[in-house]
């Protein structure tokens, strides 16, 4: 499957010319503005893999449309840019640009930078799922932790077996241990029933 990618250029001679080349290198233009707001519309209407987003714009800035995308983190961002000044390439990558590149570009230079923009969304992307996973699983084991505790205090259960009648109640119900434990706290479940 193709990468898909938003480009955002007010100039409408580049926006051709970086169509033409992506279509050429194998990328799937999914959508085109000249205007920073509706950029971070279609990102959000076409989900594409990659916005490009020149950093002049009217609407909404380059800047502001990047910070708009990435914190939905539904796309990675390449900024382009006319200018090569440090602390506008600081402020792009604050307002979570992934990779950028200075006009006028070389078509040997926008490759690369689509990959190194994809590459490293991919790797934040893997980052905040694995978090994500975490912070489950240390919610999960709270739940059941306070279930447990239920168990003991008001059923006269050791911690082990306790946690063996969520385990197998939970087998029993195909159902999560999380799902037994957040019962177990409601009332609604308990030894004897």
């Amino acid at each position: 499957m193709s990468t898909r990618v938003v480009i955002a250029e007010d100039e409408a001679i580049i926006r051709l010319d970086l169509k033409e080349t992506l279509q050429e290198e194998g990328y799937d233009v999914v959508g085109e503005t000249g205007r920073g707001d509706e950029a971070v519309e279609l990102v959000r209407d076409l989900a594409p893999d990659l916005a490009i987003l020149d950093i002049k714009m009217p609407g909404l800035d380059g800047l502001a449309a990047a910070r708009a995308i990435s914190a939905d983190r539904k796309a990675a961002v390449l900024i382009l840019t006319a200018f090569s000044q440090r602390d506008l390439i600081e402020q792009a990558r604050d307002a979570g640009a992934l990779a950028y590149l200075v006009k006028p570009f070389q078509r040997s230079e926008l490759i690369p930078a689509v990959e190194v923009a994809l590459g490293r969304f991919r790797e934040m992307q893997a980052l905040f799922d694995q978090n994500t996973s975490l912070e489950e699983q240390l919610e999960t084991r709270k739940v059941v932790d306070r279930a447990k505790g239920q168990l003991m205090d008001g059923h006269s259960l050791s911690e082990s077996d306790a946690f063996s009648w969520i385990q197998k109640r939970a087998m029993q119900d195909r159902r999560t241990m999380r799902a037994v434990a957040d019962d177990v706290i409601a009332g609604d479940l308990a030894p004897d029933a």
